[in-house]
């Protein structure tokens, strides 16, 4: 599960992400998600999630 399919990904189950402005260096941020923002089956570019405390990035992976 490499947080391209939008399957793979649920609301509740922690993941880590890259923030926007974390892009650039690669930082992750780990949060549970709250919603799934990308609406396409998979995306080479990674899912789009909201976390529960509101911060917005793709999925790198799934813990």
């Amino acid at each position: 599960m490499d947080g391209k399919t939008r399957a793979d990904i649920k609301p509740g189950m922690t993941v880590d992400i890259v923030l926007k402005k974390d892009q650039p260096t690669g930082k992750l941020t780990r949060g549970v998600v709250a919603r799934l923002l990308t609406k396409s089956h998979t995306n080479p570019h990674r899912i789009k999630v909201k976390l529960e405390d509101g911060q917005v990035g793709r999925v790198k992976q799934i813990i």
